[in-house]
Order: structure tokens, then sequence, then C-alpha cells
């Protein structure tokens, strides 16, 4: 099978790394063909943050290797999720003069201003990972979405600026350099969950989809198509565990498997005479505890998720605000009464985000926890260029060395995404 037809993508989390294998598809109406999925723990990493190169790069290996031995291909590039809390945004806007003499604005003009808009004052430890165009003006003319072929002497955009910790992208390349992966790009976690999840009427309407992984929530929030802000909160699924472990005074095997098989966050609906028998988890522990106590434990932990997701939407002066609402996603969205909480505590409609399903051996990445490996995959091919043709990078493609097409087509395919 020849490799320029595969992507792969990988995503780096707090508590797993998932790895999806996909054959390219022949046309743009047909989905890709996962052949490869592999999954593995993750170790020495912390909220997002590596603390431990070397065993990041086992764990990694580990997953590759799985979705290797099933696709029967190797792994040589990847795409990688970026998922460290101290992302950051800034809006920024870029101005130029049209080209061409007779004033037709064409994709090197697009190039050129997006490029622009990047000119800002970034942080010493801090560099740009995308630059995704929201809007552009053409002289008079406000509020375009796609200028190529009009005319005009003035060219403006609206870029949202997202920015990450150069600490942290060095030491996540360091990881797959040692892993013996090459990257071919790095999309900050949120921007691959929209694309697996959210439907374009949900995007215009406005939405905010929160991922709540394990080491991590991930916010992107959007209105009329338009990205308004992300941010990643370092509060995820196992603080949930650790405070039931050190609520119950048990391990946190233990509280993992009673999160999973007994979680709530609905205490009020639960019979103080429930209880959970510790002994069916481990044979060393004897005692009996309150269901209902379990669930108050994660209801405190979750309310406090949401109030740091709400806490974003009011930067952007969108809480309770958003006509779709909030959609979740990850594994704690599995955790029964999370809608219902969501609902409360955002004044939000709430659902359960359903994740785009591919072609292929798909069955297991429709699962909540495959979100952002599914979205990599997706991103790619959305974003497919050549290498080679221009110097100019790739607004939103980040720092990784992708090159820039001036086919109109493959522009316009770019901005599909994000400009609607």
């Amino acid at each position: 099978m020849p490799k320029l037809n595969i992507i792969t993508g990988i995503d780096v989390g707090t508590s797993k790394i998932r790895t999806l294998i996909a054959q390219k598809p022949l046309s743009e109406d047909e989905k890709p063909q996962i052949i490869g999925i592999g999954e593995a723990n993750t170790f020495g990493m912390r909220k997002g943050i590596v603390i431990d190169i070397e065993e990041v790069a086992n764990s990694i290996n580990e997953s590759v290797e799985q979705a290797e031995r099933m696709a029967g291909v190797p792994v040589e590039n990847a795409f990688i999720s970026i998922g460290s809390s101290d992302v950051s945004t800034q809006i920024s806007k870029g101005a130029i003069a049209i080209g061409r003499a007779d004033g037709e604005v064409s994709p090197d003009d697009l190039a050129r201003v997006i490029n622009a808009a990047q000119a800002i004052s970034v942080p010493n430890n801090k560099e740009i990972v995308h630059v995704i165009p929201r809007r552009f003006s053409l002289d008079n003319q406000k509020d375009i979405k796609d200028p190529v072929g009009m005319n005009g002497v003035r060219l403006e955009v609206d870029c949202l600026i997202i920015e990450g910790s150069s600490p942290y992208l060095k030491n996540i390349s360091k990881c797959l350099q040692n892993a013996g992966i090459a990257i071919e790009d790095m999309v900050i976690s949120p921007l691959a969950d929209q694309i697996a999840t959210l439907s374009k009427r949900q995007k215009e309407l406005g939405v905010a989809l929160i991922n709540i992984g394990g080491g991590t929530t991930s916010i992107a929030i959007y209105e009329e198509s338009e990205l308004l802000h992300v941010a990643i909160i370092p509060v995820g699924g196992n603080n949930i565990t650790n405070d039931i472990a050190i609520g119950l005074r048990t391990s946190i095997e233990v509280a993992e498997e009673v999160k999973l098989k007994y979680g709530s966050c609905l205490p009020e609906a639960i019979s103080p005479k429930e209880e959970i028998d510790l002994n069916k988890f481990d044979k060393n522990e004897e005692s009996k505890v309150s269901k209902k106590h379990v669930a108050e434990i994660i209801e405190a932990r979750m309310e406090e998720i949401f109030e740091l997701v709400n806490r974003e939407l009011k930067i952007v002066d969108r809480d309770g605000m958003l006509p779709s609402g909030a959609v979740i996603i990850g594994g704690s969205s599995k955790i029964h009464g999370t809608i219902e909480l969501g609902k409360k505590t955002l004044k939000l409609p709430t659902q359960v985000g359903k994740i785009q399903e591919l072609g292929g051996i798909a069955n297991k990445t429709t699962d909540q926890d495959f979100a952002t490996v599914t979205g990599l995959v997706l991103w790619a091919l959305e974003n497919e260029t050549k290498k080679g043709l221009s110097s100019i990078s790739i607004p939103g493609m980040g720092q990784m060395g992708q090159s820039f097409s001036s086919s109109i087509g493959k522009l316009k395919k770019f901005f599909k995404e994000f400009l609607p």
C-alpha cells in the first residue's frame, strides 16, 4: 500500500495515547478508511504536561505498534494533538494592498494578508500554533468569508491567534523524535475535536464543545461559524478518580472502577440505603460505601469543571447565550447525570456529542474517547497540501514545516472549515 495514501493521527493524552492509521478516500464523497487502531496507557505526563520524555516516547511506541500491526504498514509521519493547559489566544488583524493591477484578490493575497496578521508580539516562552482567519474586509465590504475573485484595493483579515508553550511543543517533539516518528503537524485538541463532532449548523447558531478528558478539559466556542475562543483547563476525569480515592480511603484503581461502574452526578436521585461493596473490586477491601456519597463526590468535582467552563464562556460574553448549547465529549461524558448537571450549571441546552463515523474498522472510533484522534485524521484531509510549492506557512497549520499551495481549489477547501 503506497505510503502517500496513508494518514496517521496520534492523540497524546494525559491518560491514554490513541493512534489511528487511515487510508485516504479516493474521492471527496468517500470517508477515510481506518485500517489500524492503537491505544496505550500514558506514562510520563501530568495534566497535559510532559514530565518524562522517555516514558511518553515508550507509551507512544506501544500505541503506534498496535496500530501498525493491525494496518500492516509502518508509521513514519503523523499528525499530533496539543493538549497543554497553557494554550492562549489573541485577536489580530492584518491588511495589505491587492497585488494584481486589475484589483482581483488572488490566493497569494490571502496568504500575504494572513501572514501580515501574524506580525504580533509573542512572549518568549510562547509560539504561534494556529492562525485562524475568521472574516475578511475588502475596502468598504465587511464580513466577507471568501474574497478570492472579488475586486478591491485594500484587503484586511480578522484572525484568532492560538499560541502554545514553547517548552511543551519542544518536549512533545522530542517524545515523537525518540519514538521515531516525524511530525506532519501539531493540532490543538479542541480544533481536532470540533471537526469530528460539530455540525455546520451548530457552529452557525453558537455552540460550546467541551471535552472532559483524563487530565484536562478543553473548550471550543463557535458562533456564526467563527471560532470565538479556545481554552484547555488542567482539571479532568483523573481529578474525579482522585477525589473518590481520598473520600473512600481506597486505591486509585478501585476508585476508577467505582467511578466507571457506579458513578453518577445526581446524588439526589440515589437512596441513602444503596451501598457499593468494595470487596468486588479488591479482595483486600472489606468495607461497603454509600453510593449516594460517591455521587456527592463526583457532583462536586463536575460542578467545578462546569464552573471553570462557564468562566471561559464569560470571557467572550457567551455564558447562557449559545442557542446550540453545550456539546460534551470525552470519557467523563459517560458518567450518569453529566448532561443534567451541565444543563443546571451552564444554563445551556446540553447534549453528548456524536463522533463522526469513519470507514473501515471504525466501530471503536465512534467512542467518546476517540474524538480527538478521529479529528486529527479529518483535519489532515481537510487541510491537505503539497510541500515545497511556496515558503508561506499555512494559516492554522502550526510551525512544523508545512507549506502552502497556490491552488485556488485547495485554498478554498481549507477556508471552508473555518469560513463556511
